[in-house]
């Protein structure tokens, strides 16, 4: 049983923080995929050895799958439950909450791109180093709320549409001082300028150009190899609402590369969805 005061969320490690996010590919990062893949749609505990056995064919070893699910129970993700000699999981509220928040951003990302109105959304809010927590906190929501930073303690967005949900960011994680406008730019950078100095767009160009490299040609031959293709799609995809702020094409290059990943991770996700769920199904899930 966890120890985890429910009562006070802020305790709990983010599963959902950039950091971890953004980083190299690892058997926590690729569980949690195949948790809001596969465990999450079903709404049915799994055993420990179903997930050994798919984390397997991406190439996880047994004893890392098993550490991974030990940790992920840890943050809180997860609860078991003995049923004579096996063990199952189940996903704990908060858990399936934030699994379906993730999912939500996940499959809508690079679907559509909204026309641009010349406004945007600017906070000024800044939390003094000494409270190093709560800082990481507010960048961690401000930067999934689509919000960059073109200079310390300033955060700017495109989209307008956005200001309920940075208030609820600010209203649980910034400083009682913090600031938000709505209006027209009219400093001495252009739109495109503000933009590259809140996003690193070259190194978001480059993972795009990667993703589109590594599975735009790719093609399993057999549902086993499919349901490790589609794992290693979504584990791969489901970083780039991190990195993404999903900006208008006015404020991108053109070409913009992150089109035509959006086509191959949503192509791809369709075509192969059948057999990885036989291959599932006959995994146990």
């Amino acid at each position: 049983m966890s120890t985890l005061d429910e009562s006070a969320p802020d305790a709990r490690p983010d599963p959902f923080s950039r950091r971890r996010e953004v980083a190299a590919t690892s058997a926590r990062s690729l569980l949690v995929t195949v948790l809001g893949e596969l465990v999450l749609p079903r709404g049915t505990p799994v055993w420990t050895q179903t997930v050994v056995d798919v984390l397997g064919l991406v190439g996880v070893e047994e004893k890392s799958a098993r550490q991974a699910l030990a940790r992920t129970a840890a943050d809180g993700m997860l609860v078991s439950e003995r049923v004579g000699r096996r063990v199952r999981w189940d996903l704990t509220p908060w858990g399936r909450d934030l699994l379906t928040e993730g999912a939500a951003r996940i499959y809508a990302h690079g679907r559509t791109r909204t026309a641009w109105d010349g406004r945007w959304l600017v906070v000024v809010a800044s939390v003094p180093e000494q409270q190093r927590a709560r800082r990481h906190r507010l960048r961690t929501r401000l930067a999934w709320a689509g919000l960059g930073s073109p200079a310390a303690g300033m955060w700017v967005s495109p989209d307008t549409e956005r200001l309920e949900e940075v208030r609820e960011v600010l209203a649980e994680h910034g400083p009682a001082d913090a600031h938000v406008v709505t209006g027209e730019y009219h400093g001495e950078l252009t739109a495109g300028e503000l933009a590259t100095r809140a996003w690193d767009l070259g190194d978001l160009e480059a993972r795009y150009e990667e993703f589109v490299d590594r599975f735009a040609a790719l093609e399993p031959a057999e549902d086993p190899a499919t349901l490790a293709a589609q794992v290693r799609l979504v584990d791969a995809w489901r970083r780039f609402p991190f990195l993404d702020p999903g900006l208008p094409d006015a404020l991108l290059p053109a070409p913009w590369v992150g089109h035509r990943a959006a086509e191959v991770f949503h192509g791809r996700h369709t075509a192969w969805a059948d057999g990885a769920l036989r291959a599932a199904t006959a995994l146990g899930l």
